[in-house]
């Protein structure tokens, strides 16, 4: 029984007072359910129920075996459940070896089409490779045919000829520009190849040179062109030597083409041989 105390009287209050007094209402089922619960902080604010910490005891001790029978009951109800779980897959045996049997075929179809497309990709990759060899090869041709058109330009305008084709060249490409004729005038040469010339077929044969090299000495066309080249090297040196001659002979006035040609044995890399020419002239 809940006893109640009132202050401002003293003794206790006689057992058929007791009686018809209110009880306090049962503490209230969401209070325990808040996600900030705190039991400390939930008793004191319980002070002003005026009931006993024993009956308080004894309310929450019944609060939690109904919890318990709740629970047990919750329990029992699902395990039950649970139990006709299987009487009620029965015959379902059959459905999960169709949803089996489909999945196997599914895998299957699947590495069938992994199989055709690392074929596929194996066959791209191949012809992407046989793709670049032959780009490779179509470049090495077009600079293989740069090469001998350029050498076949050079012998014919210097007027040599190769083994199997006659010169083309002719007079009219490598006709002397005004400006030119005036240079040599100027500088008081009459005839001969002038420098702007010499240095032309120099720079062009350097061209030819590092083609070749791009494209591989050991080549067997390059190794081939290996005589029209020495021609048109030996050509353009006899040239060189025949305009440093002149420029030499000429004395002060030819210092500026002098330096221009001795420029142009440089850029052939015949420096040596520009050096021998003018020791024969004692300069």
């Amino acid at each position: 029984m809940s006893k109640f105390y009132f202050g401002g009287a003293s003794g206790s209050v006689s057992s058929d007072d007791e009686d018809n007094l209110p009880y306090p209402e049962a503490l209230p089922r969401s209070d325990f359910l808040a996600p900030d619960f705190d039991a400390p902080t939930y008793l004191s604010t319980l002070s002003d129920r005026h009931q006993t910490l024993e009956d308080l005891r004894s309310d929450l001790r019944e609060r939690s075996q109904a919890l318990s029978k709740e629970l047990l009951d919750l329990v029992n109800t699902n395990y039950e459940q649970f139990l006709s779980l299987g009487s009620d897959l029965k015959g379902g045996e059959e459905k999960v070896e169709d949803v089996r049997v489909g999945l196997l075929g599914f895998k299957r179809g699947v590495e069938d089409v992994r199989g055709k497309v690392r074929e596929r990709k194996a066959e791209v990759e191949g012809l992407l490779t046989e793709k670049k060899a032959v780009a490779k090869e179509i470049a090495l041709g077009r600079k293989l045919l740069e090469v001998d058109a350029r050498l076949e330009e050079l012998e014919d305008r210097l007027m040599v000829s190769s083994l199997g084709r006659s010169v083309n060249g002719g007079d009219e490409p490598w006709s002397d520009s005004e400006d030119e004729e005036a240079e040599e005038v100027a500088e008081g040469v009459i005839g001969g190849t002038s420098v702007r010339k010499l240095q032309t077929l120099v720079t062009d044969y350097r061209h030819v040179e590092l083609l070749t090299t791009s494209i591989g000495k050991d080549h067997p066309f390059i190794v081939a062109q290996d005589s029209r080249m020495q021609r048109v090297k030996n050509t353009i040196l006899l040239d060189l030597t025949a305009a440093l001659k002149s420029a030499a002979s000429i004395g002060e006035s030819g210092k500026t083409r002098l330096v221009k040609i001795l420029g142009a044995y440089r850029d052939l890399g015949a420096e040596n041989e520009a050096i021998k020419v003018l020791k024969d002239l004692k300069l």
